[in-house]
């Protein structure tokens, strides 16, 4: 059931995941889905002389694992990278997967280990009661925080449960 437990910090939330997305694909999806559908009824607002969307990404960050796997099968060393987009993310495990002077420092092969990635995207929602709050997503929770009502989060917890991703 998809029930966000309110934290004890300023107006925060998070919902645990009973599993982690499986993928980098499903994670994105959710993501994309969330900016593109607006399920919260969030509203366009601007700021100076700028226009901002009811949904707004404003930050990610994507870690992939690595092994490195030499002589008679075993690991002689791991790795992590980090980068600040999804686009980064795939073409960083590219090259490090190909980095032969890096395969040679470590004695073995780079082997990417997808299931140890880690993502988090963070996104910032504008209410009709011109409150700005956040809609964090990582690959095994979700967290809203900063939100001026508890009717957001319960149009949150709402939305979550016609997701089947988050079940």
């Amino acid at each position: 059931m998809a029930t966000f437990r309110p934290k004890t910090e300023k107006r925060s939330a998070v919902l645990y995941l009973p599993t982690p997305f499986p993928d980098i694909r499903a994670f994105t999806a959710l993501v994309q889905s969330v900016i593109m559908k607006n399920p919260f009824g969030c509203t366009s607002y601007m700021t100076g002389r700028r226009n901002h969307p009811p949904v707004e990404k404003i930050r990610e960050m994507y870690t992939a694992k690595f092994v490195y796997i030499g002589a008679g099968r075993l690991q002689t060393g791991s790795s992590s990278e980090i980068y600040d987009t999804l686009e980064g993310y795939e073409d960083g495990i590219a090259a490090v997967v190909s980095n032969t002077a890096n395969a040679m420092a470590h004695r073995g092969k780079a082997k990417h280990t997808p299931d140890a990635d880690l993502f988090a995207v963070t996104l910032q929602c504008h209410d009709p009661d011109d409150t700005l709050w956040l809609f964090s997503v990582a690959r095994d929770r979700i967290t809203i925080s900063s939100y001026g009502s508890d009717a957001t989060r319960k149009r949150v917890e709402t939305w979550a449960k016609t997701v089947p991703a988050l079940q």
